[in-house]
């Protein structure tokens, strides 16, 4: 059969190519398509069948360059008459539709229109073609099969040129008013709940081969794209639109088509209103449900009525994303430091839902009405401290908002920090009430630490073991309510209690010694946290130690100090002591650095007593009193770091729970890529919110593929313009603009005292640390715990982030390391190999001529 009819169910891809095939479909669905029949692929393979014509194309197609051998294929086809039994097929079929009604004769190869390679544009198309014409139409539509850009294209994607062969569709030409073509999902965004349509006046071939710029629809559609919903509801809503200069449009002729001047009158307006808008997009939505993917679709008008040209599904359609970014909720100031240290990947949802609960437990005043302090930037973890400098102004308390960088580091000079929207009534309505529930909050969690404390390890070791012997979801959800999130909601509660007990005793302390006794043994007489009870942030590499020395085996290792590490709040990342590699990948650092670690805390505990006996020959009658302050002090520090290590623990049976659940469900690690609140309604039988992993898994990704974010962002931030700015800043964003430029010395807070001079190695992430040799000036954005056993190996820690109190700063301090935090720029003007003096008492560091 050289022919079939347009709605022939024969009409498949085999025989009627992929064109022809789609509009075969849609005119068996009732969907409004011209009327028409095919040239099947069986008349194109007789065509090249006779006299070698075949052969002598695969000669030329495998032995000459695509342009020449597109030539020699040509002159072949031009030379020879389509058989007379084909030809009498086609004139046949062509009279059924009328007496030489016009028609559009299109090429139809049987590797196009394809849901992952449409080959749009590879072969020929011609309208307004009557009688003997037609024949040499469909002849010229086969010779296209082999024309450069068709050959190159098909070699380019892997498709044998020996495999393919083309139909041809011959339809009635629609005189059509107007054109275009739809999207049914949008094409930039990759948002299946969007419809685009482009319209432009006259027949489609002026929008197709872009002579002109259409009109752009963009209405809301039913975000299906797998199968549809059957509901059109609200399909064909204006979301946005654009009017274009349509300056040319393809009209019919008595011989053919010819661009013209659109009519002044007819350029600037809209080719389509909106009721005409809403019956396309319903006609896009019933394509769609009836291919089951979104589609890229051709379309006429005719004195109102709207017919289907062509259809094929979208290829290479951008994968749907969220969006987070919560510095869209306003003009803020945002920061990275201090908690962002802690959390400083992109996380997922599953995470992020339990840093709000954790936010919500652990910093219970982080929140006024309407206003949050804390948010997700791009998947990352920000703070807000316009909400700390509004409350502080409300309250009358400028002059103590410097105490702010001890915390979360220095602002640059001259920032204007925008403020919240709200009267200074407002706040301090809102304040009071959350500060006199936080103080009896605070006084009850105080008395309930020591229990917690010296109970938290095994009750977490308990939990993990009974959720790896759950049997089903129901026991595993029941686990969570009863014991698991009260357990990590007390873990919580206790941090907050130990970071506020003794108010601002931390920052108090330290200023006093500094006056009294300057800057470097004030440092000096702060040190010995670690000396009545371990640390906890030096936990990793004291344990590193005694399990190298064999005094503990790695069982042990891995139950006191397996949940610390680089990134121990993303729950989808496997804890130290779940990877055996990296246990012995530290292993295998500490015999360089033997006993390193005990000694720098054996010598830092002989500077900490000459400083204890220069300031009692100095001020002997406060000799006693000072040193219950700093005992306090250390006990503070000690209480903070071992909270904030058992609500790290608590994470790990967080992890554990979430993998049980992915086992349980069948969902794996799928779980990850949904909040805590929806893991819990798949383990109760409802799977409805798994629909929405792979547009989080995609949005994750795109996250993550980004550059860390500027510690500081002021205003509206869209992380991917910004990381594709060459002259973006790792230090701050304002989106006022202005700003003041990155300075040419490098210079931040006093970390921990010291002089030192020696080499710089730059290392990106802690994975990385192995790069970093002893002696050298370990030059970074952040440290967390997952840095600590780098520590030991460094002369000397310099941090673009950072304060007083920070992870840098607290351990450089007791290891007695020289180190300068904060500095906002110090791996933009720093580069592997550079000769720098880290002064850690006044805060600089300086480059010195190599």
């Amino acid at each position: 059969m050289k022919t079939l009819p347009l709605d022939d169910e024969a009409a498949g891809l085999a025989l009627a190519g992929g064109k022809g095939a789609s509009l075969a479909r849609l005119a068996r669905a009732g969907l409004p398509v011209p009327g028409g029949f095919h040239v099947t692929t069986d008349a194109y393979h007789d065509f090249v069948s006779r006299d070698g014509l075949n052969d002598r194309i695969m000669e030329a197609v495998s032995g000459m360059p695509p342009e020449e051998a597109s030539r020699r294929i040509a002159a072949l086809f031009a030379g020879r008459e389509i058989p007379a039994e084909t030809a009498a097929e086609i004139r046949a079929a062509h009279a059924r539709l009328g007496e030489d009604v016009p028609v559009a004769v299109r090429s139809s190869a049987t590797a196009e229109d394809l849901p992952d390679m449409s080959f749009a544009g590879q072969q020929d198309t011609y309208l307004n073609i009557r009688g003997d014409g037609l024949l040499d139409a469909v002849r010229r539509c086969w010779a296209s099969l082999w024309t450069a850009r068709a050959i190159a294209y098909r070699a380019a994607n892997g498709v044998p040129q020996d495999e393919v062969a083309l139909a041809v569709v011959v339809q009635e030409l629609v005189a059509a008013d107007a054109a275009g073509v739809l999207f049914t999902a949008n094409p930039v965004t990759g948002a299946r709940d969007q419809i685009v349509i482009n319209a432009s006046w006259g027949l489609g071939e002026a929008v197709v081969g872009g002579q002109v710029t259409p009109d752009t629809v963009i209405v809301t559609g039913t975000g299906g794209g797998n199968g549809g919903s059957g509901d059109a509801g609200g399909v064909g809503d204006i979301v946005e639109e654009r009017v274009g200069d349509k300056a040319v449009m393809t009209v019919l002729t008595s011989g053919g088509t010819r661009e013209e001047p659109v009519p002044e009158d007819m350029r600037h307006r809209p080719v389509l209103d909106p009721a005409q808008i809403t019956r396309l997009a319903r006609l896009a939505t019933e394509i769609e449900e009836l291919y089951g993917t979104p589609m890229d679709v051709e379309w006429v008008r005719k004195e109102g009525t709207f017919l289907v040209v062509q259809a094929r599904p979208i290829t290479r359609l951008r994968q749907q994303v969220e969006e987070w970014n919560d510095s869209l909720t306003g003009d803020y100031l945002w920061t990275g430091a201090n908690l962002g240290e802690a959390i400083p990947d992109v996380m997922t949802p599953c995470t992020w839902s339990l840093v709000q609960i954790f936010i919500g437990e652990a910093m219970s005043t982080s929140a006024l009405p309407g206003f949050t302090m804390v948010g997700n930037i791009g998947g990352r973890f920000y703070m807000n401290l316009s909400v700390v400098f509004s409350v502080g102004h409300a309250l009358g308390m400028r002059r103590r908002l410097g105490a702010v960088e001890q915390v979360f580091g220095r602002l640059p000079h001259g920032l204007d920090v925008p403020l919240l929207p709200a009267s200074r009534w407002q706040i301090i309505r809102s304040v009071l009430p959350i500060a006199f529930t936080l103080r009896r909050r605070i006084a009850v969690n105080t008395r309930r630490m020591p229990g917690f404390l010296a109970t938290a390890r095994r009750r977490c070791e308990d939990l993990r073991e009974r959720i790896a012997a759950t049997a089903t979801t129901a026991e595993l959800a029941g686990l969570w309510e009863a014991e698991l999130l009260p357990y990590f909601v007390e873990a919580c509660q206790t941090l907050e209690a130990a970071g506020r007990q003794g108010g601002n005793i931390l920052v108090m302390t330290r200023d006093r010694l500094r006056r009294l006794a300057g800057e470097q043994d004030a440092e000096a007489m702060l040190t010995g946290a670690n000396a009545d009870g371990e640390l906890a942030s030096l936990g990793t590499i004291v344990g590193l130690e005694r399990l190298a020395a064999g005094e503990i085996d790695r069982e042990t290792f891995a139950r006191l100090y397996g949940h610390r590490g680089a990134h121990e709040f993303e729950v989808s990342v496997p804890r130290p002591g779940e990877d055996p590699r990296w246990i012995d990948a530290r292993l295998a650092a500490v015999p360089a650095n033997s006993g390193r670690a005990g000694a720098l805390l054996d010598h830092q505990r002989k500077a900490r007593e000459a400083a204890w006996s220069r300031f009692a020959e100095r001020y002997p009658r406060k000799v006693a009193e000072t040193r219950l302050r700093v005992a306090r002090w250390n006990a503070i520090v000690r209480d903070r770091e071992s909270a904030r290590s058992e609500v790290i623990r608590a994470f790990w049976a967080l992890r554990a729970f979430v993998l049980r659940a992915g086992e349980l469900t069948g969902h794996g690690d799928d779980l990850f890529f949904l909040s805590i609140q929806e893991i819990l309604t798949v383990l109760r039988g409802d799977d409805a919110p798994t629909a929405r992993v792979a547009v989080r898994r995609a949005t994750y990704e795109r996250y993550a593929a980004l550059p860390a974010y500027p510690t500081l962002i002021v205003g509206r931030f869209d992380p991917e313009r910004w990381a594709a700015d060459p002259d973006r800043r790792g230090d701050i964003f304002d989106a006022r603009g202005g700003g003041a430029p990155v300075s040419d010395t490098v210079t931040g807070f006093p970390g921990a005292p010291g002089v030192v001079e020696g080499v710089v190695r730059v290392i990106a992430g802690p994975e990385d640390g192995d790069r970093l040799a002893p002696g050298e000036i370990l030059v970074t954005t952040l440290t967390n715990i997952g840095w600590t056993p780098m520590f030991p190996r460094a002369a000397a820690v310099v941090t673009d982030m950072g304060a007083p109190l920070s992870h840098a700063s607290i351990v450089a301090r007791e290891l007695g390391i020289p180190a300068v935090v904060g500095t906002g720029n110090a791996t933009m003007r720093l580069r592997d190999g550079d000769r720098i003096r880290v002064d850690g008492e006044r805060g600089t560091v300086e480059l010195l001529e190599p």
